[in-house]
Parts: structure tokens; sequence; C-alpha cells
């Protein structure tokens, strides 16, 4: 049985996954900014009240987390201003400094708390779900304060790659598809459980050797 944190767990993806671990036997310990009816009615899943933006909430969070974990996963995220206000004419810029605070730095924050716990598990894996928007080889001249935040988190956790090798936790970044979530819209052509059931198996697959990659939902290799 592993244990689970799942960051951003009471809605979309976050649910998702956080009710597939549980179905599946595994401790859950699931965040998000306030307590989740949803998440409530799962057997074998803690809630804890997390603002990964928010050094203080992280520390508390952390406080309350005792021995190994086996799996980060740093889902929290939001889209930014609304779209018009985050093009090349115009930019919100306390929105998008809002985006850096939750989709890029959010996860080092969770990451570094979490350290210990990690790398106290046999295996621990710290997994960031990005975007293919954060990609430089993908040109698509829209959302500049989302795509350049999903970026930045990119090369954070590639370097963070590299200082948690010797430590013995493995790290993964993962692009969930086109999915049907309040971000994603109605139209997307996955499902939430489609999107989490290859999430969690390509973070099965995650080893000390495969640190450090960028994949697709469904395990296949995304450019950078």
């Amino acid at each position: 049985m592993a244990r689970v944190v799942i960051t951003g767990a009471n809605r979309g993806i976050g649910l998702a996954l956080a009710t597939a671990y549980a179905a599946r036997g595994d401790e859950v310990i699931a965040t998000s900014r306030t307590p989740s009816d949803a998440l409530a009615a799962l057997s074998g899943v803690t809630q804890h009240t997390l603002e990964v933006s928010d050094g203080e909430s992280v520390e508390a969070f952390v406080s309350q987390i005792s021995g190994p974990v086996d799996v980060l996963i740093n889902n929290a995220g939001i889209s930014g201003p609304a779209r018009p206000q985050q093009t090349l004419a115009e930019m919100d810029y306390d929105g998008w400094a809002e985006a850096f605070a939750v989709n890029s730095m959010g996860p080092l924050r969770v990451l570094q708390g979490l350290r210990g716990q990690l790398a106290a598990a046999p295996l621990g894996k710290a997994v960031t779900i990005t975007s293919q928007l954060g990609a430089l080889s993908l040109d698509w001249p829209m959302s500049y304060a989302y795509c350049a935040s999903k970026a930045a988190v990119n090369k954070v956790m590639r370097l963070a790659a590299l200082d948690l090798k010797d430590e013995g936790t493995a790290v993964l970044l993962l692009h969930p598809g086109w999915v049907r979530t309040d971000m994603g819209g109605s139209e997307a052509a996955l499902s939430v459980e489609e999107s989490a059931s290859g999430i969690m198996a390509a973070i099965d697959g995650l080893t000390l050797e495969t640190t450090g990659a960028f994949l697709n939902w469904d395990g296949r290799p995304h450019e950078w």
C-alpha cells in the first residue's frame, strides 16, 4: 500500500486521482483550499486544508505529515487571468503573478516541505501535473501567463530531478491531456477517469533511471 499526497484534490483530475488511489487500497492524503464533501465521502482518504502559494499554509500542512510519503502529486493549479487579459496586447500582471505563485512556486514549496518524507520512502516519487502549453516546442500564441507558469515549473522540476536523484526520489512531469474539467471544457477529448488512469500508470512506471522525464498522460514522451 502506497501513501499518496495529492494537492488540488477536491475536483477534476485531482478528485479522480484520489478516488482511484483510494479504490486501489492506497492511503490518500488529499489537500484543497477548502474542505470537500466529495473527498469526505471517500474511504481511505484524509483531508487537509492547503493553499500551495502560501508558505505558512504549506508549513502547517507539512507539520501534520509524519513518516514516509511514497508519492507526491502536485496537481493544484489555476488558469490565470481571463484569456483576453493574458495576451501580447494586454496583461493582467497581478493575475500573472498569482499564476506563477500557484503553478510554478507552489509545487516547489510542497516538494521542499515533503522532501524528507519522500526520501524516507523506498522510492519516493514527486510528480507535477503540468501542461503541453508549457512546452517551448509548442508554438500556440495563447494564455501567456498560464503557458509561462507551466514552462517555469517544467524547468524547476527538471532541476529538482538532478538534486533529488541521490536521495532516492524520482521526479516526473505529466501532461494530463485535454480533459473535461472546468479548465478543459466540456468538448475536451478525455474524461477525468481516463486521464487519471493513465497518470497512475505513468507514475507506477517511474524509476530513478527515468527521473526528470516529461510525459503525456498515456506514457508517451512529450517534447520539451
